[in-house]
């Protein structure tokens, strides 16, 4: 029987020409740092639009508010020998409030770096198409 695909959520979260980044406690396989967009799991009962707000709320302390969907991005990991699909639903948000400081502790460091920055500094490809998409997005409100 194939393994459950995971459903996951995250978001782009915008205040000015800045994007709000993680660094998880969790390494990657060699070890090192990992910069990253926040994002989870999807809880029962719960929208992708819903946990991508909670993980962006939990893991880097911002509350947002919703611009528009930025895309779903699919891919395959292992864990324990076995290979598991997975989704992630990823949303443009605009910051409201809070501070980065007021993270949960699945992460070691939230902060600002420019848009233009993550675009080359996130550590997956997928994540760096995201804000690539976002800073389109944005320059097109403009």
């Amino acid at each position: 029987m194939p393994p459950a695909q995971e459903i996951s959520a995250g978001g782009v979260v915008l205040r000015g020409e800045q994007v709000v980044v993680i660094v998880p406690t969790r390494r990657a396989p060699d070890g090192s740092r990992v910069l990253a967009l926040p994002k989870g799991h999807v809880d029962p009962g719960e929208t992708t639009l819903q946990a991508a707000e909670r993980e962006v709320r939990e893991e880097t302390g911002v509350s947002v508010e919703l611009v528009r969907e930025l895309g779903e991005v699919r891919y395959w990991y292992r864990r324990d020998g076995r290979t598991i699909p997975k989704s992630v639903t990823f949303y443009l948000f605009s910051y409201l409030s809070g501070d980065t400081a007021d993270h949960d502790e699945e992460v070691e460091e939230a902060r600002w770096i420019g848009m233009k920055e993550a675009c080359s500094a996130l550590t997956h490809a997928a994540e760096r198409e995201m804000v690539t998409r976002a800073l389109a997005y944005s320059e097109e409100d403009r």
